[in-house]
């Protein structure tokens, strides 16, 4: 008996210990040193990996060169650290592990916008971490082939690029017709074939965990529908994971068709947020249209959009534009070029993310209860559809 009694108890302990490492280890633990950081400056924890406009989850003051994180993932998730505001910074792939980081940090500054710059940086503690680092150690083999070619097609693209600022026709014809700009065209489509290749099979490697999926969504900037086949060659369990689910949400998109317009956070160049429901007021169709900046084919509709609204405007429709540039200094003189004549916002964040904006140019029709009746037009499909009902 005495025997049965000792033998429960030591379960009993047993069970405790477990129970309260498993306390311990439901959630992650950051603590770093990034040394030469002021005292005060601010570090985001900022999720990464997906093609959404992600915001931090966390923040940490910087004291003595020391911060701290803490939180709880499902599941493995890659994430950022930077300093709130700038650019730069490390990735990491966190699990619910104790995990420090280390680096020598400055901020640094180029072409007038500052990163974190990190030396000598040094992630322990975290297993998952160091699997994701082997796993897209293919990226350096492909920076390096993709340095060698433009290195080698430096001097012919050179020349085009300046016969092109010359406006000289004649100049670009000839220099694209060359040994040398056919030799670099040859090695540029190479190196992409390369690309999908290397890419394809890591995925294809990894089908069968949440990994084929983070991979996919690491290998492309954007989805496509001829992606579709890809990601039905994942399993089950990488199609159901999270990064799996955000590779779905993109190719399969349920739309907003016959809904309430989404999230509409924006903000005019007069420092005005913008309201959806007076923007809509007094009109019986608003077509809403995202672009940037740095989007040529979306500046190189606005000229018929004018025509469409100055044709189209007496007559019920309005146009209201929502920029997504990160800069506000970007989108302003874009705005301030082009003379938009209907409302202008950037988005201040929410938006683009909340509309499911994956390319641009985007646009969306509205009726005059700001319903959604079309989405994901062209500008032949818009004309046609408000002829039918204008």
């Amino acid at each position: 008996m005495k025997s049965i009694k000792m033998g429960a108890t030591l379960v009993l302990l047993l069970l405790s210990i477990l129970t309260n490492a498993a306390v311990l280890q439901q959630g992650y633990h950051i603590s770093g040193i990034f040394t030469g950081l002021q005292d005060g400056t601010v570090l985001e924890l900022i999720p990464a990996g997906t093609h959404d406009d992600e915001k931090a989850v966390a923040n940490a003051v910087v004291k003595a060169g020391k911060f701290s994180f803490k939180g709880a993932v499902e599941g493995p998730r890659l994430f950022r650290i930077s300093v709130k505001g700038n650019f730069g910074g490390c990735q990491l792939m966190v699990n619910n592990t104790n995990i420090s980081v280390t680096a020598k940090a400055a901020l640094v500054e180029q072409n007038g916008a500052k990163f974190l710059d990190l030396k000598g940086l040094k992630i322990t503690g975290s297993p998952v971490h160091e699997e994701y680092l082997k796993k897209v150690v293919y990226r350096e083999m492909l920076n390096r082939d993709y340095e060698a070619y433009h290195k080698s097609g430096e001097d012919i693209v050179n020349q085009i690029s300046a016969a092109k600022n010359a406006k000289d026709s004649v100049k670009v014809s000839e220099l694209m017709k060359s040994p040398a700009y056919l030799q670099f065209a040859a090695e540029e489509k190479a190196f992409f074939d390369k690309v999908a290749k290397t890419s394809t099979d890591l995925i294809t490697a990894n089908k069968d965990s949440w990994w084929g999926a983070f991979l996919m969504l690491n290998a492309y900037s954007y989805f496509t529908p001829e992606q579709k086949p890809l990601f039905e060659s994942l399993s089950a369990t990488a199609k159901n994971s999270y990064y799996g689910r955000k590779i779905k949400d993109e190719l399969f998109p349920k739309g907003f068709l016959n809904q309430k317009a989404p999230v509409f956070e924006a903000v005019s160049s007069a420092k005005k947020d913008a309201a959806l429901g007076q923007l809509i007021k007094g009109h019986k169709y608003t077509l809403v249209d995202f672009w940037a900046s740095w989007c040529a084919p979306c500046r190189k509709s606005i000229p018929a959009l004018k025509a469409l609204y100055e044709e189209m405007n007496s007559k019920g429709l309005q146009i209201v534009s929502i920029s997504i540039d990160k800069k506000e200094s970007d989108w302003l003189k874009a705005e301030q070029e082009e003379n938009l004549k209907w409302p202008s916002f950037l988005d201040k964040g929410a938006t683009a993310a909340a509309w499911k904006i994956r390319a641009i140019p985007a646009m969306f029709l509205l009726d005059e209860k700001g319903v959604v009746v079309a989405e994901n037009l062209n500008l032949e499909q818009l004309k046609a559809k408000l002829k039918e009902n204008i």
